[in-house]
């Protein structure tokens, strides 16, 4: 009886104000009359597919482009001939209406000639192997005096990051820059159409006697892009890894002592650096015209046997933890090094300044502006 009278009164005043009415709990009138199992739910309709209930008929739809393709506002805009109906009594719709009628219609596009612009695209230079693009690049070192510096050339090569030529001079001068580019080219015996080097747009690097050896020598040149500061990554890290050694002196004493620290560094990153964007190799062993050593073959079990103690008792295994294969490493029982990527873009980011330096030059800025705020 009762579940008799809500059902009677559900569809009018709905369940909640019927089983009120009656006495029994909501809750127990939807358990005794729940379906089990709950019937399939309906797929879900697109917005954009969805019949809304106040759209316009096609009728209507067909009223609205008759009147806008009438000789009478053929020349109007859709919401001047909207003010222009209004006026007359005439409602045929909102101006959104108008304009989305006319968008299916395909009626509604610039009239104008406008040029269409391709995308830009980021020029890249691509090294699938050693002496096929090159970056060079000048930088200062301090010398023995105020204002007295010393000018070093590195010419390196980007694919197996080999510096394959450097100088160090006490200007900077292209035709300095012209006999370095050409020694090393003769040294590394580049044939025409086989390299690109890249550079930024100093002075140097610009002018016409660097221009006119690379076209007799077949080189093809490239600069960075204008007021782009990052377009020459390489060389930049580079001169970042020679200034951040601990070795690296505050002023050199002499041009001969610059020299000799550049022919110990560089010596040093060709052949014992270990660089991280070489998959741990060093620059000597990812040029093809040097010998590459081959990896030892690493044990059957990882870790090793431990050896034995004087006493004949084993030696205690290292812990777990010391164990664990470094980050990258495809085996889970046996630590892999990195792989050495295959393709080197001169476009890709270069190395992060030196974050302390800029939280310093805030916290500094930020103290002079509370000292203005305090003052009275």
């Amino acid at each position: 009886m009762t579940d008799q009278a809500i059902a009677e009164l559900a569809p009018r005043t709905g369940t909640r104000a019927a089983c009120a009415a009656v006495g029994p709990p909501q809750a127990s009138w939807y358990r005794r009359h729940r379906a089990s199992p709950r019937p399939p739910r309906r797929e879900p309709v697109p917005h954009a597919e969805r019949a809304q209930p106040r759209a316009l008929a096609p009728a209507e739809r067909q009223a609205v482009l008759d009147v806008l393709h009438s000789e009478r506002f053929a020349d109007i805009a859709p919401a001047g001939a909207w003010a222009t109906l209004l006026d007359e009594g005439t409602y045929l719709g909102s101006v959104s209406t108008f304009y989305r009628v006319l968008r299916a219609a395909g009626e509604v596009r610039e009239r104008r000639r406008q040029a269409t612009h391709p995308a830009i695209v980021k020029p890249e230079l691509a090294a699938a192997a050693p002496n096929q693009v090159w970056s060079w690049d000048i930088t200062k070192l301090h010398g023995p005096a105020k204002w007295t510096y010393y000018y070093l050339y590195v010419i390196t090569d980007i694919f197996s990051r080999y510096v394959t030529g450097w100088m160090v001079a006490t200007c900077e001068s292209a035709a300095l820059a012209e006999k370095l580019i050409g020694e090393t080219c003769r040294k590394q015996h580049i044939s025409r159409g086989q390299l690109a080097i890249h550079a930024d747009r100093g002075s140097s690097m610009t002018s016409k006697p660097v221009a006119f050896l690379l076209a007799d020598l077949g080189v093809t040149q490239s600069h960075s892009r204008p007021h782009v500061s990052n377009d020459n990554p390489y060389s930049e890290s580079q001169f970042k890894t020679l200034k951040y050694r601990p070795d690296f002196p505050g002023q050199f004493t002499s041009i001969e002592h610059a020299r000799a620290h550049c022919q110990a560094f560089f010596g040093w990153y060709n052949n014992v650096h270990r660089h991280g964007g070489l998959g741990l190799h060093t620059p000597l062993t990812s040029t093809t015209a040097a010998p590459r050593p081959s990896r030892p073959p690493a044990p059957a079990s990882w870790p090793p046997p431990a050896p034995p103690t004087p006493n004949g008792s084993p030696a205690s295994r290292p812990s777990r933890r010391s164990c664990r294969p470094p980050h990258g490493s495809t085996s889970p029982s046996r630590p892999t090094p990195p792989r050495r990527p295959a393709r080197r873009h001169r476009s890709q980011p270069h190395a992060q300044r030196d974050p302390r330096r800029r939280r310093r030059r805030r916290t500094h800025r930020d103290a002079v502006v509370h000292r203005r705020m305090a003052r009275p």
